[in-house]
């Protein structure tokens, strides 16, 4: 007799297992979007909670190294705030790189955003790339993470 909570946990492995096989895809280079939040609103009044940015971009491969070609960070509305990467930047196997947008720069917005583009000579496990979120006031606090997306 089949118990109905074993078959849900079935499914649930076997899409999570698709999702790994299919972003275990090697690549030679991508262009990823990351949502990031220089701030966010809480309460009834959509009160502003400033926050910290940190973009973090992972090597994931254990023997091959990639290169970040470009980060650039956007404000809400798509304008163009800053470039981090002025040149390429090499990422050994399983090396990291991290960027930060300070608290007090709220220049983002709410719909902020980085693009970053890598690159490396032979296919490799592609990078992981994500945003994480901190900002305290007061006696609240808040942190989440936000992951890039392949967008080429």
């Amino acid at each position: 007799m089949s118990h109905p909570l074993l078959s849900l946990l079935t499914v649930f492995s076997l899409l999570f297992c698709a999702e790994l096989s299919a972003s275990a895809e090697k690549s030679v280079g991508q262009t990823i979007y990351v949502p990031a939040y220089s701030h966010i609103y809480f309460g009834n009044r959509e009160h502003p909670l400033a926050l910290s940015v940190t973009l973090s971009i992972r090597n994931i491969d254990p023997a091959s190294e990639m290169v970040i070609t470009s980060v650039t960070y956007y404000h809400t509305e798509g304008e163009l705030l800053r470039q981090f990467v002025k040149t390429p930047v090499q990422l050994g196997p399983l090396g990291s790189a991290r960027y930060v947008v300070g608290q007090d720069d709220n220049t983002g917005g709410s719909g902020a955003n980085f693009i970053v583009k890598w690159q490396a000579d032979k296919p490799i496990n592609p990078p992981i790339v994500e945003s994480v979120m901190i900002g305290t006031q007061s006696m609240l606090g808040i942190s989440f993470t936000s992951r890039g997306e392949a967008i080429q």
